[in-house]
């Protein structure tokens, strides 16, 4: 068996990109590529690789376990019984290299996907590219995404190309003040048997019995209504009538909201948006993007879009994610960052001063779920703070609630929030 730790021989980091391959056993062993990072990001870390779980620890911390929800990633090489030739997830070596393939295969895999995924979706989008890369996050995550922005953005659009390029169920409701829950969830109807002529009751299923559901203009109905998605977001299944009926798998809500238009709306409330992984901000394309749409979208060209993943890909997909460890500093970070958002006295006085209730512990899971999906998109094996970082704006901006000095000042909570991503290491 391979033994020793990430990085190259005799050190526990590296700090320039290459191939680390130092077994002392070459039998099941292969070359791991090393993400160029800094001294400080794989110092001391041992990563270990364990069928269905990986393990991160870091000097004098005790073993953590990254629960996975399989044995085996159920790609193409590998049938119900389990990992092909028992190489499942595999394991990481104190020399960085890796015994099996399984879920190394997978993630290299996946960053092929991943180009293809945006360029089956560029045919149809243009620019956005921010956007759509946060999206992808959040569908692997298993996660929800609340998009803003204004009218005319192509909103619904991207969401609809998206679930058809990776071959999901659509469904769009739009929202407004006399929608009903039943509307969505679905409601018990009599039904008469033609030949008998008995009677009884029928579930007729809402627009919410699909992968992909847009709730256009959430923000447009009232409480109650939205209310109905609480459960449909949380557990994947809607009550109707006394029986539960669940949904469909993989299943993600992407609302959409419109920042301008607040006359005759209802904010959501703080439990709702706690329940979305990501606050997207959509902005306005650039003049040279703006030109290429209005060509593109005034003549005849149509796109014929390819599909590229399915939903069992992506249900495994997003198990390979549970199982890709984390170093602990990475762990660390996104919670020292969570925690810097909440007004008491360990946070930076700007905090105390601008924000009434900062981000909860499900920030905290969100941050390294988005950091281990933005990895495994880029084809590498675990995450570092910077990937932390860069999914810290949307986790967090729709998590912190701002006080009446902050409105006075004119600061937003996306002022606070990069301040804080700025200053925290």
């Amino acid at each position: 068996m391979c033994s020793g730790y990430w990085g190259r021989k005799g050190q526990g980091h590296s700090d320039r990109p290459g191939p680390v391959r130092l077994a002392e056993t070459p039998r099941d062993c292969y070359t791991v590529p090393v993400p160029p990072v800094s001294h400080t990001e794989q110092a001391g870390v041992q990563v270990a690789w364990i069928r269905g779980a990986g393990t991160s620890q870091g000097p004098g911390a005790a073993d953590r376990s990254i629960s996975g929800q399989d044995e085996h990633d159920g790609f193409p090489e590998r049938d119900g019984r389990g990992p092909a030739n028992g190489t499942a997830g595999g394991r990481m070596a104190k020399d960085g290299t890796v015994e099996g393939r399984g879920d190394v295969a997978a993630i290299e895999s996946l960053a092929s996907a991943r180009t293809a995924i945006q360029n089956e979706i560029r045919k149809v989008i243009i620019g956005q590219d921010r956007v759509i890369e946060e999206l992808l996050i959040a569908i692997l995550a298993n996660g929800h995404c609340l998009l803003v922005g204004v009218p005319g953005l192509a909103k619904t659009l991207m969401v609809s190309t998206l679930a058809g390029v990776l071959d999901l169920s659509f469904k769009r409701i739009q929202f407004t003040p006399d929608l009903m829950p039943s509307d969505i969830t679905g409601t018990d109807i009599i039904e008469e048997d033609p030949v008998s002529h008995g009677r009884s009751f029928k579930f007729i299923r809402g627009p919410v019995f699909a992968n992909v559901v847009l709730a256009d203009e959430i923000n447009r109905t009232p409480p109650k209504t939205q209310a109905a998605l609480l459960q449909a977001m949380q557990e994947k299944e809607v009550t109707a009538g006394g029986t539960t009926h669940p949904l469909e798998l993989p299943f993600f809500v992407l609302a959409t909201q419109n920042p301008i238009e607040l006359e005759g709306t209802y904010p959501l409330p703080e439990a709702q948006l706690d329940r979305f992984m990501f606050m997207i901000t959509v902005g306005y394309p650039s003049e040279a993007e703006e030109r290429e749409i209005v060509e593109t979208t005034t003549s005849a060209y149509t796109p014929e879009l390819t599909k590229v993943l399915g939903a069992d890909e992506i249900i495994r997909l997003q198990g390979l994610v549970r199982r890709v460890p984390v170093p602990d500093h990475v762990v660390e970070y996104a919670v020292k960052l969570a925690r810097m958002t909440r007004p008491d006295e360990a946070a930076p006085d700007y905090v105390r001063n601008w924000v009434s209730w900062g981000a909860g512990p499900r920030a905290s899971q969100y941050l390294i779920l988005g950091a281990k999906t933005r990895a495994v998109l880029d084809g590498r094996y675990a995450p570092e703070t910077d990937d932390v970082r860069s999914v810290a704006l949307p986790v967090l901006k729709h998590r912190i609630v701002t006080n009446f000095s902050a409105e006075a000042e004119g600061v937003s909570s996306t002022d606070i929030v990069e301040r804080l991503i700025s200053e925290t290491r």
